[in-house]
């Protein structure tokens, strides 16, 4: 059996499904480990662009956990991400927010080897709360329970991203800017974290540095680490590795010998699909195909950012890419089921009219659509399954396995309210 077309058995895979690419993830993750080794960074799995816990043991380096992969740990934007990561992959547990509260702090404390706050008055508010948590961690003789703390400044350097995604925009609530920064780094306050990408190269990074350098220096003299936060587009074809690891190599020969990168997308790009099958195809200004999916609910970035995700049909006897309008013999509409009128993945050409029943198998879906799905209508989430090469003497990808990892129903939508 070809390696994709198992996605086409609906006896062994149901629809809608997320299913992972495991010889691509890992593929990925050795991208990761060469970035590692070449550079001496320490890359972080990003929770809020990939949060599947049931593979993290093929990305984690920490053997309490399974680790066959080369992270050094994960980062967390919540308690909940904090919880799950050390919970599931161990290593250093990182964590940032736009704010924290006294609550959350409480159990922060108890998962984070680091945080990192996003504002001076976040940080002299929690400071005797870290600092009396680190005295008793010293006084128990437990010091690898002590915590580390930075402060996430914005260097209000833009590359451009999209404007939602921009963390440097005009009025981001992201980032300490140099004008509010104090005299000199707090007691308690030993690194600097950035964050200014989305989805973009090397070349990006680099700017942005010279940015931070240019404007930062006095604060780096007394920084112990960095981190260059996520956006980093890694494991992308075209990304120059080669900048990326002369930039990082040179800031910590410069500034500090512990640098952190911390991407979400690169871990998992290109490392996922999206299953679905055809339910009914409807005459109107164009033929509408409705699927058994939903952008709204199951790939909302196709509406936020917005983007148009690649397709996949069944032509020929193999897989093919579906076309722009006008590209192939057929041109539809793809939309979803919820009554969101808006609820339209986009426009597509196909070598025949689509049929009831026939799967579809949308691309790169891994990454941010899987942990921001929606139960809106009561649609049911997509199951989410393993796919994995099976290696042949002959033909590394003659044969597959799906391993169904979970299965959503009533409950989880039941138990989201009271």
């Amino acid at each position: 059996m070809d390696y994709l077309q198992l996605l086409q058995d609906a006896a062994r895979v149901p629809s809608p499904c997320f299913v992972i690419d495991a010889p691509r993830l890992a593929a990925n993750a050795a991208i990761l480990r060469d970035v590692q080794e070449r550079s001496g960074a320490r890359i972080l799995l990003a929770l809020k662009g990939f949060a599947a816990w049931g593979v993290f043991p093929r990305l984690t380096r920490d053997p309490a956990h399974g680790g066959q992969g080369p992270l050094y740990g994960t980062c967390a934007s919540s308690v909940d991400e904090a919880r799950l990561g050390r919970e599931c992959f161990g290593g250093e547990v990182h964590a940032f927010a736009a704010a924290w509260s006294d609550e959350e702090m409480s159990e922060l404390l108890q998962l984070a080897d680091h945080i990192t706050f996003n504002s001076i008055a976040q940080w002299r508010h929690f400071a005797p709360t870290i600092a009396a948590h680190n005295a008793a961690a010293q006084a128990a003789g437990t010091p690898e329970k002590m915590l580390t703390c930075g402060l996430r400044i914005n260097p209000e350097h833009s590359e451009g991203a999209v404007a939602i995604y921009n963390p440097c925009s005009p009025g981001s609530r992201l980032g300490i800017r140099l004008r509010h920064m104090p005299e000199r780094l707090p007691e308690g306050i030993t690194g600097l974290h950035w964050h200014t990408l989305c989805e973009q190269n090397a070349d990006a990074a680099a700017r942005t540095v010279e940015a931070v350098e240019r404007n930062f220096a006095p604060y780096l003299r007394d920084c112990r680490w960095l981190n260059l936060g996520g956006g980093h587009h890694i494991t992308r074809p075209d990304y120059d590795i080669d900048l990326l690891c002369s930039t990082v190599s040179r800031l910590r020969s410069t500034w500090a010998d512990r640098l952190y990168l911390e991407p979400g997308e690169a871990v998992a790009l290109n490392a996922g699909w999206l299953v679905a099958t055809v339910l009914d195809v409807v005459e109107a200004d164009m033929p509408i195909a409705i699927l058994d999916t939903s952008a709204a609910c199951h790939m909302p970035d196709v509406l936020e950012m917005p983007y148009r995700p690649n397709v996949m049909a069944q032509e020929n006897g193999g897989w093919r890419t579906a076309g722009q309008p006008g590209e192939k013999a057929w041109t539809c509409r793809l939309a979803g089921k919820s009554c969101l009128a808006g609820d339209v993945i986009g426009e597509y050409a196909f070598a025949a009219p689509l049929q009831p029943g026939q799967r579809l198998v949308f691309a790169d879906m891994a990454i941010y659509s899987m942990v921001k799905t929606t139960t809106f209508n009561g649609l049911r989430l997509p199951s989410i399954g393993v796919l994995d090469a099976v290696a042949d003497a002959d033909d590394p990808l003659s044969t597959a396995s799906f391993q169904l990892l979970k299965r959503f129903g009533y409950e989880d939508f039941k138990c989201r309210l009271s």
